[in-house]
């Protein structure tokens, strides 16, 4: 940590600090608040088994760290993306039990699931290894700060619908909880660990203030038992109907990919600036994206492997990381550790669950947010030209297609089927992510030089 100097009065945790033992645990426990409600309310929606998913989440954290060899920062939470496939594939194959309102878990279907869930895994460890040889300025071409940057828009923004529901469900509350965050992560800045604190203080606020509205069930806390063994279940590898959806399943590796990388870029900014605060060496882990897809694809060979849902490195936890300016990889080992707690011990799972859903939506409403303006941070700090019209083309047609099918079309689907690939039509988010890239490779085939086109200069950024 930085001396108390009036020259380094900045207050942050770079990757490699290790902060004290008390630190650690309140630093952790916020990173699991921060994930565990969208992590759960995938495996709600696509019938798994809510302890394997945490059991997993932080197994495969701390798997893929360690593949990182700890240079990277990122905690690993169930994707949204993978969301419209895992359901298509459990209706498909197991119709009488996953279409059964009164049934929760459906492990027959899992186990299926499990199997394109490794297919990914595969997918993103192959890609990552090959940026490894080739380099980052070959992805740079296929996926430009432009994409990228545009994504990560789309995945923040177009949350907004899910954000605001939540919120829905107390909006006095959601609000309240809202402006406590936020004036606690603007006014407590500088102030030491509780400057660092402002999701868990904010949960804190809309959590008292819901319990005499009889928005906290305690009795839920009173009838879960102490110990809970996760319902762990092996891939059906032998099943003949799981390789159907390996390819279905693994593509949605298009839309996690830019994702992903688009975190990392954001990352890489935010730890850059840290750094340069606190008179240090910049780390650039923007350069390490081979790696980061192969740590990707460990987690989701983990998560894969023991039945939990398909992963992506947490957009929300990256924006509580920039947020709070606390990017330790000890810190992350200590959240991961405190979620596989919470996927055998029933009475702190059931704690964190009684959680109000409109304490959720109000925290939701800033974290989502930040993961769209981080979007645009990332363009601004790669000075992207926005005065070229096929940069703009490319973005333009990116954040429409992707917030716009998300917010407008029926199940966040366009209506395009593409059978045992799409055979209920193309996520949003996936096919802006597609219809992005497409256009880049046009322009990168067809070069508008070629045709005597100037490029338009850029504003000066300097």
């Amino acid at each position: 940590m930085a001396s108390l100097t009036k020259k380094e009065e900045v207050f942050g945790y770079m990757p490699g600090d290790t902060p004290p033992i008390g630190s650690m645990i309140s630093l952790g426990f916020q990173q699991v608040l921060t994930m565990f409600p969208a992590t759960v309310l995938v495996a709600i929606l696509t019938k798994f088994d809510v302890g394997v998913t945490l059991l997993a989440g932080g197994l495969g954290t701390i798997v893929a760290l360690l593949v990182s060899k700890r240079r990277i920062p990122m905690y690993y939470g169930s994707s949204f993306s993978y969301i419209t496939v895992v359901i298509t594939v459990m209706s498909q194959f197991v119709p009488d039990c996953f279409n059964d309102p009164t049934v929760v878990y459906c492990p027959e279907g899992v186990r299926l699931v499990q199997v394109g869930i490794i297919g990914t895994a595969v997918f993103e460890i192959l890609i990552g290894l090959l940026i490894m040889r080739v380099g980052k300025a070959a992805l740079d071409r296929v996926l430009p700060p432009v994409i990228t940057g545009s994504v990560a828009i789309v995945i923040g923004i177009a949350l907004a619908g899910a954000a605001l529901n939540m919120a829905g469900a107390h909006w006095g509350v959601a609000f309240i909880t809202l402006v406590a965050t936020v004036l606690f992560s603007v006014y407590l800045q500088g102030r030491g660990l509780l400057g660092m604190l402002p999701i868990l203080l904010g949960a804190v606020v809309g959590y008292v203030v819901a319990v005499p509205l009889g928005l906290v069930d305690f009795a839920v806390i009173g009838a879960a038992p102490w110990l809970r063994v996760p319902a762990i279940t092996l891939p059906a590898f032998g099943d003949s109907r799981a390789w159907g959806a390996i390819i279905s399943i693994s593509l949605i590796a298009i839309a996690t990919i830019p994702e992903s990388t688009a975190h990392l870029y954001q990352m890489s900014l935010y730890i850059d600036q840290l750094a340069k605060e606190l008179g240090r060496a910049p780390l650039k882990i923007k350069n390490l994206i081979g790696l980061n897809l192969v740590a990707d694809g460990c987690d989701d060979l983990v998560v894969g492997m023991l039945g939990g849902c398909a992963g992506t490195n947490y957009g929300e936890n990256n924006s509580l990381m920039a947020i709070t300016r606390n990017y330790s990889v000890p810190v992350l080992m200590v959240a991961a550790g405190i979620a596989i707690v919470l996927g055998f011990v029933g009475k702190l799972a059931a704690v964190v669950n009684t959680l109000p859903v409109a304490v959720t939506g109000g925290l939701s409403i800033y974290l989502f947010g930040v993961i769209g303006m981080q979007g645009v941070a990332l363009i601004q700090s790669e000075k992207v030209n926005l005065f070229e019209p096929r940069q703009l083309a490319v973005g333009a047609i990116i954040l429409v297609t992707g917030i716009g099918g998300n917010l407008a079309l029926a199940d966040g689907v366009y209506p395009f089927f593409v059978p045992v690939l799409f055979p209920n039509g193309i996520p949003a988010i996936v096919f802006a992510a597609l219809v992005g890239i497409l256009l880049n490779l046009v322009f990168l085939a067809l070069p508008p030089a070629r045709f005597g086109v100037q490029e338009r200069e850029n504003i000066n950024l300097d």
